[in-house]
Order: C-alpha cells, then sequence, then structure tokens
C-alpha cells in the first residue's frame, strides 16, 4: 500500500531571539549559507524525502517569507497532490484568535487533514538547520506499529536545562518527558546524553484528529504539542522516539555525521553559517543527490577584480554567492550573499554579509552580520571598537556586531564620537 502522507511546516514563530534579523521578517526566511533562507531546509528536506503534499503555517511579518514561497517553492504541478501552499491563521480557535500554540496551528487547519484524508501527517519547524531523510522516519513510525513518533537527537546531559527531553525505554517506546529539566533521565544506552526533542512529529492521522479536538476544548491546555498533547498521550498511545543519528542521507559517504542546529540565536546562527565553511563540512550542500533547493535567482556568477598589491580581489576560506563582485576588496573566513560589492581596500573578516550590501572603500569589517541592503562608507569600521559600535548597532555578548538594515547607521558609525 502506498502511504499518503500529508505535511505540516509551523513557520509562524516569533524569532525574537534573532532579532534584530527578525525586526521585518519571520525567522524562517532569515537568510542562511549566502543565497538561502532557513526555510529551505525542512522543504528540500520534505522534496527530496519524496513527501510532496506540503502546507506552511505562516503568522508573524509573513511577507519577507510568502515572496521567497512564492519565488522558490510554490509548485505549478498539474497533479493535485503535489503542492507547497503558504496558510495563514484561519482564526478558527474560540475567540478567533492567531496561533495560540502549536497544536492549535494544526487543529485551525483540521479541514485540511479531514478533506486530504492522509494516513500520515507529518509536523515539523521551519526554523533549524539540519538535512533529515524523513522517510526514513517515516519507515521508523510503520515499523513500530506507533501512532505517534517524535524526532530526537542525543546531547550532553550537561545540556538537559536548555531542551524538551524525552525519556525512553530501550526499545525507543517513549515513557515520559521533562521539559529544560538539568535531572532528566539520560538514554538507556548512553549514561552520559539525553534525548531532546528536534520538535519534529509524525502522527496517525486518526490519533492526531482525536487528540487536536480533545485539546481544543481543554480550557486548561496551553495547546502545544510538547507540553500539552504529546504528554498526555503517554499510557494512552503507541510513542516512540527516532533516533536522528541513525539517518542516512543518499549520496552522502557511509558513516557520514548527522548534522543540526538550532539557530534561536545570533551566536548560534553566526556559528551555522561559519560551519559552511569548514574544508569538509558537516552540514554537505553540495550533494547532487540531496540537493538545497531555494528560489531560482538569475544571478550573474561572481567576479574578482584587479591584482595588484593593496587593491587584489580575493575571497579566502569564504562562501560567495552569486552576482556578488570583489573590486580590489579582500574577504577572509566569511559568508557572502548575492549581489555584494566589496570595493578597493576594503577588508571583510569573519563576517555574515547579506544580499545587495556595498562595502566602501578601505572599510574594514570583522565578526559582524550585515543585514540586506546595508551601505557602508569609505574608511568605517565595524567590529574594532565594540563600545562605539554598540552606540549604533546591535552587538552580541560575544562581541558580534548586527548591522540593521533598516536604520541609517552605518554612516553615523564611521564618524569619531
Amino acid at each position: 500500500m502506498q502511504l499518503r502522507v500529508l505535511a505540516f511546516v509551523l513557520a509562524g514563530g516569533k524569532g525574537t531571539r534573532l532579532y534584530p534579523l527578525t525586526k521585518e521578517r519571520a525567522k524562517p526566511a532569515v537568510p542562511f549559507g549566502g543565497r538561502y533562507r532557513i526555510i529551505d531546509f525542512v522543504l528540500s528536506n520534505l522534496l527530496n524525502s519524496g513527501i510532496y503534499s506540503s502546507y506552511v503555517l505562516i503568522q508573524f511579518k509573513s511577507q519577507s517569507l510568502l515572496q521567497h514561497l512564492r519565488d522558490g517553492w510554490e509548485s505549478n504541478s498539474l497533479l493535485k497532490s503535489h503542492f507547497i501552499i503558504p496558510v495563514p491563521a484561519q482564526m478558527r480557535s474560540p475567540g478567533e484568535t492567531w496561533y495560540r500554540g502549536t497544536a492549535d496551528a494544526i487543529y485551525q487547519n483540521i479541514n485540511l487533514i479531514e478533506q486530504a484524508d492522509p494516513h500520515l501527517v507529518v509536523i515539523f519547524g521551519a526554523d533549524h538547520i539540519y538535512r533529515m531523510n524523513i522517510r526514513e522516519m517515516i519507515e521508523y513510525h510503520e515499523h513500530k506499529r506507533a501512532q505517534v513518533t517524535v524526532a530526537a537527537i542525543p546531547v550532553k546531559k550537561e545540556l538537559s536545562s536548555e531542551f524538551g527531553v524525552i525519556e525512553t525505554s530501550p526499545e525507543g517506546a517513549i515513557v515520559g518527558f521533562h521539559e529544560k529539566n538539568p535531572d532528566a533521565p539520560t538514554m538507556p544506552s548512553d549514561p552520559d546524553r539525553v534525548y531532546a526533542s528536534m520538535g519534529n512529529y509524525v502522527f496517525s492521522t486518526g490519533t492526531l484528529l482525536r487528540e487536536l479536538y480533545a485539546d481544543a476544548a481543554n480550557e486548561e491546555s496551553s495547546h502545544d504539542f510538547g507540553r500539552d498533547i504529546l504528554p498526555s498521550l503517554i499510557g494512552r498511545s503507541e510513542m516512540f522516539a527516532y533516533d536522528f543519528t541513525t539517518n542516512r542521507i543518499p549520496g552522502d559517504l557511509p558513516g557520514a555525521e548527522v548534522y543540526w542546529r538550532d539557530v534561536g540565536t545570533i551566536d548560534a546562527y553566526y556559528e551555522a553559517n561559519m560551519d559552511l565553511r569548514a574544508v569538509s563540512p558537516v552540514l554537505n550542500l553540495y550533494n547532487k543527490q540531496w540537493p538545497l533547493r531555494t528560489a531560482d535567482y538569475s544571478d550573474p556568477p561572481a567576479k574578482t577584480t584587479f591584482d595588484d598589491e593593496g587593491r587584489r580581489g580575493q575571497a579566502i576560506d569564504s562562501i560567495v554567492a552569486g552576482g556578488t563582485i570583489l573590486s580590489g576588496g579582500s574577504v577572509r573566513n566569511s559568508v557572502l550573499g548575492r549581489g555584494v560589492r566589496i570595493h578597493t581596500g576594503a577588508e571583510v573578516e569573519d563576517s555574515i554579509i547579506f544580499d545587495n550590501c556595498d562595502i566602501g572603500r578601505r572599510a574594514k569589517i570583522r565578526r559582524a552580520i550585515l543585514d540586506k541592503n546595508v551601505r557602508v562608507p569609505e574608511d568605517a569600521q565595524i567590529g574594532y571598537d565594540l563600545e562605539k559600535d554598540r552606540h549604533f548597532h546591535h552587538v552580541t555578548e560575544s562581541g558580534i556586531v548586527v548591522v540593521d538594515g533598516h536604520r541609517s547607521t552605518v554612516e553615523i558609525a564611521s564618524v569619531d564620537i
């Protein structure tokens, strides 16, 4: 029997910890790796896994995300079962509210499940950086005859206070949930690690519908899968944890390490981008059997110009997206987006530069993230005097400077104060 699988992608969070990158966009729409958006990872995982019917549930500051989905993902397939469709909050909850939690987001669109009548519903978040063969998780769900399967990743037990931890039996059955508990039980096979929930679920449709209706009627519920629905199912339904470390991607080398990053903070987001610069990055974007898809940009190739001392266009240990021109400027250990201009004598180091930024002559940028369309004037410096930078930009505790593309502050920052 061919399983009918319907996917929901939860893309409605505010992403407040990524501010100011989420000042004017939803977290899933934040650029990543030069030419992608964060949401491209989950959508690529679904499509590469042969799951072609997906609803993307949107909410806060969704225009940028909607535009990206339109340009890169909305399908024109003649098959009605092949689609990626964005869905705003339907206001079906009591009081006609926006999504009150992850479970309420699905409940407000419960009619889409009932109309499609799938065998399984997969519910995945849109704000993590990872590759996953979701078909293997579905096969595990079917093999275990589970009603619910939760993707889990082993992490050091010292980090249990940062995650929702899953307690399992030796066979993988879920017997408890522990929300950010430093004393959470460790894995049966490893006393030094715990199972952290990845927030990705496979539900048998009947179980999901029953629990969504019951949860919607419960006035005491926060209408969240991790806090309400899943804990309430312990002892009532067959639930299993799927160990993400067993997941294998077609085209990867045997034994390749899995990669999953929660880019919930500026520092985590910065480090995930920097991971891409490795000689052999764990996050392999060059596997043709598992492509990371995005909008089909018509950019010209990236280009370097000039080879004179002090005026050499070059990029070292860096990622450079299409349409970018290094016109006598130097880039090291950085990730450059589309259509960036680096002018003569400019230096960019350990930084992430979003699309269409313009770095003026002799400007110096270090350990910074520049949002789209930032114009850095000649001789300006960013990341060299953090006290000065704090007057104009957001600076993290680790010293990463985030330049907001929606404020004209870079010109001021170049002047002594």
